[in-house]
């Protein structure tokens, strides 16, 4: 038995699988902004373990599919694997994106950071420095299908999470100029939970490139996070982003997991 719910915005879909009176699988799906065809929906799903193999995976996704209204669909596998693979194939969706998730100890050895010249770093000032971070953010993201079209709502939104802190999000200038960022995220530490850091988004303007600036907010970050005590720190990036890869490899970052990001599939509201 399916049942749907729907988020306190009235847009959110959550989608619940139900197999003797037992929650058998959950998907989630954002429907993204109609009126624009950037914003395509977006939705994951998962089974319970012990209920996989018996085609469940297959009804989750049909009704995910039919909570898109027709409009082609992304859909989130975490981990690459061979099973959501096969699924996702034989539903007619593509492989499209893939991020790696990286990690390091922060008590490992970490280098000075080296700021070029002429260059100083701040942390943000809320209220101050939205619409300069907006800017550079989108040149700095102009090519990625999601980062790139941030709005100082966007911005402002995550603003207003508990997990906001101005003082992990570090701000490069050059002649008054914003010319880099490194936002950096604490998880965790509550509940018993252990806390960890995350390299939540770097951002180096174009005509930065080449100049070291990324390195050197990475690095700042890191110095950041290990100051607060945390173990450990994670970050997402692209496969396709080889330079940023290798930038991560060379701080002692090391791949641990892969998330893959399927689209297409059957916008008639069933999987094949």
């Amino acid at each position: 038995m399916l049942s749907v719910r729907y988020g306190l915005d009235q847009s959110a879909r959550h989608v619940r699988l139900w197999e003797s009176g037992h929650l058998a699988g959950y998907g989630h799906l954002d429907p993204g902004d109609p009126a624009d065809p950037a914003q395509e929906p977006a939705g994951e799903l998962v089974i319970r373990p012990s209920a996989r193999r018996r085609g469940l995976g297959r009804a989750l996704g049909t009704a995910l599919v039919a909570e898109a209204g027709g409009r082609q669909l992304r859909l989130w596998a975490h981990g690459d694997l061979a099973a959501a693979t096969a699924l996702a194939a034989a539903a007619g969706f593509r492989r499209s994106r893939a991020l790696w998730q990286m990690r390091r100890p922060l008590a490992a050895p970490l280098t000075e950071p080296q700021v070029p010249a002429g260059v100083t770093v701040r942390t943000f000032v809320v209220g101050l420095d939205e619409d300069a971070w907006v800017e550079v953010n989108h040149r700095a993201f102009a090519s990625h299908p999601e980062q790139g079209s941030w709005t100082r709502a966007d911005l402002e939104l995550r603003e207003r999470e508990p997990w906001f802190d101005p003082d992990g999000f570090f701000l490069a200038e050059r002649d008054q100029g914003l010319a880099g960022f490194h936002w950096t995220k604490v998880h965790g530490g509550q509940a018993g939970s252990a806390a960890s850091g995350e390299v939540y988004v770097i951002g180096v303007d174009p005509a930065e490139q080449g100049s070291g600036l990324g390195r050197a907010l990475t690095l700042i970050g890191l110095r950041y996070l290990r100051g607060e005590g945390l173990p450990e720190v994670m970050l997402y990036v692209d496969e396709t982003n080889v330079g940023a890869i290798g930038l991560y490899e060379s701080l002692g970052f090391e791949h641990v997991a892969t998330d893959v990001m399927f689209s297409g599939g059957d916008a008639t509201g069933r999987l094949a």
